[in-house]
Protein backbone atom coordinates (compact mmCIF):
# COMPACT_ATOMS: atom_id res chain seq x y z
CA UNK A 1 0.00 0.00 0.00
CA UNK A 2 2.70 2.86 1.20
CA UNK A 3 6.43 2.87 -0.83
CA UNK A 4 9.35 1.46 0.52
CA UNK A 5 9.52 4.30 3.09
CA UNK A 6 6.31 2.91 4.54
CA UNK A 7 4.50 6.40 3.18
CA UNK A 8 0.93 5.92 1.67
CA UNK A 9 0.97 7.76 -1.65
CA UNK A 10 -2.61 9.80 -1.90
CA UNK A 11 -4.08 7.17 -4.25
CA UNK A 12 -3.38 4.37 -2.09
CA UNK A 13 -5.73 6.40 0.80
CA UNK A 14 -8.09 7.72 -1.25
CA UNK A 15 -9.06 4.33 -2.33
CA UNK A 16 -8.58 3.29 1.55
CA UNK A 17 -11.32 5.98 2.27
CA UNK A 18 -13.47 4.31 -0.64
CA UNK A 19 -13.73 0.97 1.22
CA UNK A 20 -14.38 3.06 4.77
CA UNK A 21 -11.24 3.66 6.64
CA UNK A 22 -11.43 6.42 9.28
CA UNK A 23 -7.90 6.62 9.68
CA UNK A 24 -6.93 7.11 5.93
CA UNK A 25 -9.40 10.07 5.85
CA UNK A 26 -7.72 11.65 9.28
CA UNK A 27 -4.32 10.97 7.43
CA UNK A 28 -5.45 12.30 3.85
CA UNK A 29 -6.73 15.78 6.31
CA UNK A 30 -3.33 15.90 7.86
CA UNK A 31 -0.98 15.52 5.35
CA UNK A 32 -3.20 18.72 3.27
CA UNK A 33 -4.87 20.48 5.69
CA UNK A 34 -2.06 23.39 5.92
CA UNK A 35 -1.83 23.81 2.06
CA UNK A 36 -5.63 23.48 2.28
CA UNK A 37 -5.50 26.82 4.97
CA UNK A 38 -2.62 28.34 3.04
CA UNK A 39 -4.97 28.97 -0.03
CA UNK A 40 -7.99 29.46 1.91
CA UNK A 41 -6.40 32.25 4.05
CA UNK A 42 -4.65 33.45 1.18
CA UNK A 43 -8.31 34.09 -0.54
CA UNK A 44 -9.80 35.10 2.43
CA UNK A 45 -7.44 37.01 4.40
CA UNK A 46 -8.89 35.93 7.50
CA UNK A 47 -7.73 32.90 9.77
CA UNK A 48 -11.46 31.96 10.87
CA UNK A 49 -12.48 32.36 7.79
CA UNK A 50 -10.12 30.51 6.18
CA UNK A 51 -10.28 27.32 8.71
CA UNK A 52 -13.85 27.13 8.09
CA UNK A 53 -13.69 26.52 4.66
CA UNK A 54 -11.17 24.07 5.03
CA UNK A 55 -13.27 22.32 7.38
CA UNK A 56 -16.23 22.70 5.36
CA UNK A 57 -13.90 21.35 2.35
CA UNK A 58 -12.66 18.33 3.71
CA UNK A 59 -16.09 17.37 4.80
CA UNK A 60 -17.19 17.91 1.11
CA UNK A 61 -14.53 15.89 -0.44
CA UNK A 62 -14.56 13.26 1.97
CA UNK A 63 -17.87 12.81 1.03
CA UNK A 64 -17.51 13.12 -2.56
CA UNK A 65 -14.68 10.98 -2.64
CA UNK A 66 -15.92 8.65 -5.23
CA UNK A 67 -15.75 11.53 -7.77
CA UNK A 68 -11.89 12.52 -7.23
CA UNK A 69 -11.16 10.64 -10.91
CA UNK A 70 -7.32 11.19 -10.17
CA UNK A 71 -6.24 9.59 -6.83
CA UNK A 72 -2.84 10.41 -7.32
CA UNK A 73 -3.34 14.00 -7.60
CA UNK A 74 -5.95 14.46 -4.82
CA UNK A 75 -4.71 17.20 -3.28
CA UNK A 76 -5.00 19.13 -6.83
CA UNK A 77 -8.59 18.15 -6.31
CA UNK A 78 -8.82 18.85 -3.14
CA UNK A 79 -7.42 22.41 -3.33
CA UNK A 80 -9.68 23.16 -5.76
CA UNK A 81 -12.87 22.63 -3.45
CA UNK A 82 -10.99 24.65 -1.19
CA UNK A 83 -10.84 27.90 -3.42
CA UNK A 84 -14.65 26.93 -4.55
CA UNK A 85 -15.26 27.16 -0.28
CA UNK A 86 -13.36 30.15 0.15
CA UNK A 87 -15.28 32.17 -2.76
CA UNK A 88 -18.73 30.94 -1.38
CA UNK A 89 -17.36 32.10 1.83
CA UNK A 90 -16.53 35.35 0.67
CA UNK A 91 -19.08 36.20 -1.58
CA UNK A 92 -21.83 35.03 0.96
CA UNK A 93 -20.90 36.79 3.73
CA UNK A 94 -18.30 39.72 4.87
CA UNK A 95 -14.79 38.73 6.08
CA UNK A 96 -14.55 39.74 9.36
CA UNK A 97 -12.57 43.07 10.12
CA UNK A 98 -8.77 42.97 10.55
CA UNK A 99 -8.24 39.61 12.74
CA UNK A 100 -4.74 38.28 13.96
CA UNK A 101 -3.41 35.49 12.25
CA UNK A 102 -3.66 33.40 15.68
CA UNK A 103 -1.41 31.92 17.59
CA UNK A 104 -0.63 29.45 14.63
CA UNK A 105 2.00 31.60 13.07
CA UNK A 106 3.56 33.86 16.29
CA UNK A 107 3.70 32.37 19.43
CA UNK A 108 4.54 34.89 21.64
CA UNK A 109 6.32 34.66 25.29
CA UNK A 110 5.16 35.22 28.07
CA UNK A 111 5.53 38.61 28.98
CA UNK A 112 4.10 41.50 28.09
CA UNK A 113 6.59 43.27 25.85
CA UNK A 114 6.94 40.59 23.87
CA UNK A 115 3.07 39.60 23.44
CA UNK A 116 3.07 43.37 22.80
CA UNK A 117 5.74 43.07 19.84
CA UNK A 118 4.33 40.08 18.38
CA UNK A 119 0.89 41.55 18.43
CA UNK A 120 2.36 44.13 16.20
CA UNK A 121 4.69 42.10 13.85
CA UNK A 122 1.34 40.28 13.55
CA UNK A 123 -0.56 43.12 12.43
CA UNK A 124 2.44 44.71 9.77
CA UNK A 125 2.76 40.70 8.21
CA UNK A 126 -1.45 40.35 8.32
CA UNK A 127 -1.51 44.16 6.54
CA UNK A 128 1.01 43.16 4.36
CA UNK A 129 -0.08 39.87 2.39
CA UNK A 130 -3.67 41.98 2.77
CA UNK A 131 -1.61 44.32 -0.15
CA UNK A 132 -1.24 41.16 -2.14
CA UNK A 133 -3.54 39.97 -4.54
CA UNK A 134 -5.73 36.95 -4.16
CA UNK A 135 -3.86 34.98 -6.41
CA UNK A 136 0.03 36.34 -5.22
CA UNK A 137 -1.04 35.19 -1.49
CA UNK A 138 -1.78 31.46 -2.69
CA UNK A 139 1.10 31.80 -4.30
CA UNK A 140 3.68 32.66 -1.96
CA UNK A 141 1.94 31.04 0.85
CA UNK A 142 2.42 27.52 -1.01
CA UNK A 143 5.83 28.51 -2.02
CA UNK A 144 7.47 30.06 1.28
CA UNK A 145 5.42 28.23 3.36
CA UNK A 146 4.56 24.91 2.32
CA UNK A 147 7.66 24.41 0.28
CA UNK A 148 5.95 23.24 -2.77
CA UNK A 149 7.61 23.58 -6.51
CA UNK A 150 6.67 25.94 -9.22
CA UNK A 151 4.76 22.97 -11.13
CA UNK A 152 2.81 22.28 -7.99
CA UNK A 153 1.48 25.27 -7.70
CA UNK A 154 0.97 25.92 -11.16
CA UNK A 155 -0.77 22.62 -11.56
CA UNK A 156 -2.84 23.47 -8.62
CA UNK A 157 -3.97 26.77 -9.39
CA UNK A 158 -4.59 26.45 -13.08
CA UNK A 159 -1.74 27.95 -14.48
CA UNK A 160 1.70 28.49 -15.80
CA UNK A 161 4.66 27.59 -14.08
CA UNK A 162 6.21 30.94 -15.71
CA UNK A 163 3.08 32.73 -13.68
CA UNK A 164 3.89 30.99 -10.54
CA UNK A 165 7.13 32.52 -10.70
CA UNK A 166 5.99 36.08 -11.30
CA UNK A 167 3.64 35.88 -8.87
CA UNK A 168 6.52 34.65 -6.16
CA UNK A 169 8.73 37.20 -7.57
CA UNK A 170 5.86 40.41 -7.26
CA UNK A 171 4.72 39.07 -3.96
CA UNK A 172 8.13 38.84 -2.40
CA UNK A 173 9.02 42.60 -3.67
CA UNK A 174 5.74 43.72 -2.08
CA UNK A 175 6.22 42.51 1.41
CA UNK A 176 10.10 43.38 1.35
CA UNK A 177 8.46 46.85 0.94
CA UNK A 178 5.72 46.36 3.07
CA UNK A 179 7.78 44.99 5.75
CA UNK A 180 10.52 47.40 5.69
CA UNK A 181 13.93 45.87 7.57
CA UNK A 182 12.82 42.87 9.27
CA UNK A 183 13.72 39.60 8.98
CA UNK A 184 11.48 36.85 8.67
CA UNK A 185 13.01 35.51 12.00
CA UNK A 186 11.78 39.14 13.33
CA UNK A 187 7.97 38.60 11.66
CA UNK A 188 7.96 34.75 12.61
CA UNK A 189 9.50 34.18 15.47
CA UNK A 190 9.54 37.22 18.33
Amino acid sequence: MGDSTGIQRDADLVAAVRRGDAAAADLLVRRHFRAAYAVALALLGNAMDAEDACQDAFVRALERIEECRKPDRFVFWLLQIVRNHAHNARDYRKVRAAQSLDDQVIRAPDDAAARTRAGELSVLLEAALAALTPEQRQVILLKDLEGWDHRSIAASLGISEGMSRQHVFAARHKLKEALGSLSPEEYLHE
